[in-house]
């Protein structure tokens, strides 16, 4: 493998460079035939050696861009365009998921949001969710609304805060029926995930989408996350990134344990992450028999 990847070194570093000159993103055909590599080959190796693959490192660079000039005090339709963006709808197809906010918020800060929530039982607990007027800000467990309702504070503390229940927000309750569905705890179809809200590192973001393609039932390591995204060095800096998630079950950290297949910590409850493993672990069981 050692070898495999020395020679690959150097036209992963030309599709690289081919990437960062682009304006528009190139094709995987077009890189493939520059590498002199099947499409296939190239796909592989390219998020191998660098934990994403080529359309996903063109849109993380433009956003990269994007970022900096919003902390610069461009304007956001200025940013857009400085960025390589042909319209700002472009960017907000994506905003979601690579920025954590939506422009206008990021270059504010964060600042001035009002946050609603509400609050159910689980098998796991209270599950607090909720969301600004852009999207999911925070999803918790706790022992109870009043410990759920003051950890929202402490995280949002110049935020006015409003209790919404009896099915009054759509997006906090499909966020409730979506994990409901997906953990077993209710047969209803899983809703689409509304958008969210939650600033974050790029490097952040990186790890918590890694995070969402470990299957329910099974778990990696952090070393294996860390070898995954192309970072083998990386596995503190990937149990920074899963303490810092602020988004429960939907951003499924409880997946990731020590090396030795121990359940480690969860910044919800060591002994609700290992009720919510054997859960999971059950649950695929059935599914298979």
């Amino acid at each position: 493998m050692r070898n495999s990847l020395a020679t690959l070194e150097a036209p992963l570093e030309h599709v690289r460079a081919l990437i960062e000159r682009a304006t528009e993103a190139p094709s995987l055909a077009t890189l493939a035939s520059a590498a002199k590599l099947s499409p296939s080959h190239l796909q592989r190796a390219f998020r191998r050696r660098y934990g994403m693959s080529p359309a996903e490192y063109h849109r993380a660079r433009r956003f990269g861009q994007f970022k900096s000039a919003l902390r610069k005090g461009s304007a956001v339709a200025d940013a857009v365009y400085d960025a390589g963006f042909g319209s700002g709808s472009r960017v907000y197809e994506h905003t979601n998921r690579l920025l954590g906010m939506t422009p206008a918020s990021y270059r504010a800060g964060g600042a001035g949001a009002h946050i609603r929530y509400t609050t159910t039982s689980t098998p796991l607990g209270q599950l607090l969710v909720a969301a600004t007027a852009k999207g999911i800000c925070a999803v918790t467990l706790g022992a109870s609304d009043e410990e759920l309702q003051q950890r929202l504070a402490d995280e949002f503390p110049k935020a006015p805060r409003e209790r919404v229940d009896n099915g009054r927000e759509e997006w906090l309750d499909a966020v409730i029926a979506r994990i409901a569905s997906e953990l077993g705890w209710s047969d209803r179809a899983a809703p689409d995930m509304p958008p969210l809200d939650v600033a974050a590192t790029a490097f952040q973001w990186r790890v918590w989408e890694a995070l969402t393609r470990i299957p329910s039932g099974t778990t990696k390591s952090y070393g294996e996350l860390a070898a995954e995204l192309g970072k083998p060095g990386a596995a503190r800096a990937i149990g920074q990134a899963c303490g810092s998630n602020r988004l429960a079950l939907i951003v499924p950290c409880h997946r990731i344990v020590r090396e030795d297949g121990s359940a480690g910590g969860w910044r919800w409850g060591v002994e609700r992450k290992r009720a919510l493993l054997a859960q999971e672990e059950q649950r695929g069981a059935s599914k298979a028999s």
